[in-house]
């Protein structure tokens, strides 16, 4: 007994002197240890600003929700562990057996039950006080239309990172400034709030107010939804942009995909067509090519030239019509969309005159919208132009856009010549309800004069008009000027008899300041007429139809046009090879 007695008195003094030692000892670097230890920090996440079309309605939200964390030691311990498990497998509407697993592991302090819980559901788990269970504070992205407008909004990844479209391209400015809490822990971890020595309160992101109008973004969609349908396309796109301001009312593309499911999409959904997808224009093209020259003056619309009767070899090789003409003046060249006069016309200019004219109207680069991924289709130098180059690029072979380059372009037709950069933003307000930033028209050219624009605009009047290609795109009591394109799709030797692009753009009222401007693709409509007049030209009038109401825009045209008419004259073919 003595023996075991002064073990134990031996062993008492020595923790005594240990803890003498810790006290009043030399030991910084062992609470140092400690300290760290019991330190808390904890970075509170940001709220993300939200996004909202031009009237306010909300395209884009963080919602604060709630992870469900268990310590699986603890609950263990206090022998509720099959209770426990049950309740958060029936709250969670989850599977039991993956709870209890998740639960049943003794040498665990941390387990994520559910991420991305919603608050309600959360106080209903915390209202059962069950120990060893708590929650996280998270915020969620949450885009409210689903696929309306998804490839303009974008989205953000599992990181809280911009990764399309708006959200990728104003991160910066969405994502505002983390919070960041420090204090101490007690031994359970827990965080001690009497201790907490420093508290910065996070700062929500700027709001985006989006130029697109919600509803007229809806009427784009489902026009689209229609067309594609009826003709089974691979793909179709549309934009509808006011003409003086540059700003984007609708701008949609399909296929599409739900931005709150964006991890289930393919990078074909993902694409935005309107802006990341260039294509050989076809007879679009000429409005550039006919403009110019009548800017040059090297024609004037009431010049004839020989079309051939359809066919007509240059340099060797054979240019054709889709239906033959004899003699036409510039103005029924445009009208009637002949290749053969469109290649004549251009040849009264040389190469370098017409390079200058494509660049200022802004093909072979970007056109500078606020949207990440866009093309700036392909103009090559002139000097590299071979001696059929001028002859097929009038009838927009041999260069690529976009459907938005091609809208602007048309736009400067509508605008006196004028060419404005073309935007989605209209503006961003902080946190405090401050703008920090309001886009206006910025105009980056003029490639016409005025009076060779209001001549265009003339021109294009009359392609709508009976005999022209574009007969179908007409709006009852509206002025309607517009341009069908319909470009066969470039093939290894050639050019496809099957595969095209169909399109139409146009603006409306002609000659008002209010006018807006809209283009319509399809790629590779199934139909037994796959022309721009045939099936690209409805789609534009039952978009332009619902616009003009809707933006409440007047006529301007007394006698009612039918809406329907004869069917186009007018494909573009590509040089046979």
């Amino acid at each position: 007994m003595d023996l075991v007695a002064g073990l134990l008195a031996l062993l008492l003094a020595a923790l005594a002197a240990r803890l003498a030692l810790l006290h009043v000892g030399a030991n910084d670097a062992l609470r140092r240890r400690i300290e760290q230890t019991r330190r808390y920090e904890d970075r509170i996440p940001e709220p993300r600003g939200r996004i909202l079309d031009r009237h306010g309605n909300l395209l884009a939200l963080d919602l604060a929700m709630k992870n469900v964390i268990a310590d699986p030691r603890e609950i263990i311990a206090s022998g509720h562990l099959r209770f426990t498990g049950m309740q958060l497998a029936r709250v969670l509407q989850l599977d039991p057996a993956m709870v209890m697993g998740r639960l049943n592991r003794p040498h665990r302090r941390f387990e994520y039950i559910k991420q991305f819980v919603p608050e309600d559901t959360a106080e209903q788990i915390r209202r059962m006080q069950l120990q060893g269970v708590r929650f996280d504070d998270v915020c969620v992205r949450h885009y409210p239309q689903g696929d309306l407008v998804c490839h303009v909004i974008g989205f953000v990844n599992l990181e809280n990172v911009g990764s399309a479209g708006i959200e990728q391209r104003l991160d910066a400015y969405l994502r505002g400034q983390p919070g960041l809490r420090v204090g101490e822990k007690d031994g359970g971890g827990r965080e001690m709030y009497d201790r907490r020595v420093l508290d910065i309160a996070p700062q929500q992101g700027a709001d985006v107010y989006l130029t697109i109008d919600q509803n007229l973004q809806y009427m784009v969609e489902k026009a689209l939804d229609a067309a594609m349908a009826e003709q089974r396309t691979r793909g179709a796109w549309a934009i509808v942009q006011r003409v003086r301001t540059g700003e984007i009312l609708a701008m949609a593309s399909r296929p599409s995909y739900d931005l709150n499911q964006f991890r289930a999409a393919t990078q074909e959904r993902m694409l935005n067509r309107a802006t990341g997808h260039v294509f050989e224009p076809g007879s679009t093209f000429k409005v550039a090519m006919i403009a110019a020259a009548l800017n040059e003056k090297t024609v004037t619309p009431d010049q004839v030239f020989d079309c051939e009767n359809g066919c007509w070899f240059y340099k060797g090789r054979p240019l054709r019509d889709y239906h033959p003409n004899g003699r036409l003046t510039v103005a029924d060249v445009l009208k009637k969309s002949s290749n053969i006069g469109a290649a004549k016309i251009s040849l009264t200019m040389d190469e370098k005159t017409v390079e200058r004219y494509l660049r200022a109207f802004g093909f072979g680069r970007p056109s500078g919208i606020e949207l990440p991924g866009e093309e700036g289709g392909i103009l090559r130098d002139c000097s590299r132009w071979t001696s059929l180059s001028l002859s097929r690029i009038a009838m927009g072979h041999e260069v690529s856009v976009t459907a938005l380059q091609m809208l602007n372009m048309l736009c400067a037709v509508a605008n006196d010549g004028f060419l404005v950069r073309p935007t989605i933003i209209r503006r961003m307000v902080d946190a405090d309800g401050r703008t920090i930033m309001e886009t206006k028209p910025e105009f980056v050219a003029r490639p016409i004069r005025e009076d060779t624009a209001r001549l265009m605009r003339k021109l294009l009047v009359r392609v709508t008009e009976e005999g022209g290609t574009g007969t179908r795109a007409r709006v009852a009591g509206y002025s309607v000027a517009g341009k069908t394109g319909t470009a066969q799709k470039a093939v290894p030797g050639g050019y496809s008899d099957r595969a095209n692009y169909s399109s139409f753009m146009g603006f409306l009222p002609a000659e008002s300041p209010d006018s807006i401007a809209i283009m319509v693709v399809l790629d590779e409509p199934q139909l037994s007429q796959r022309t721009g007049g045939v099936v690209a030209a409805p789609v534009f009038q039952e978009i332009a139809r619902q616009a003009v109401r809707y933006l409440d825009i007047p006529p301007d045209v007394q006698t009612d046009a039918p809406t329907v008419a004869s069917r186009e004259n007018e494909p573009d073919r590509g040089p046979r090879l």
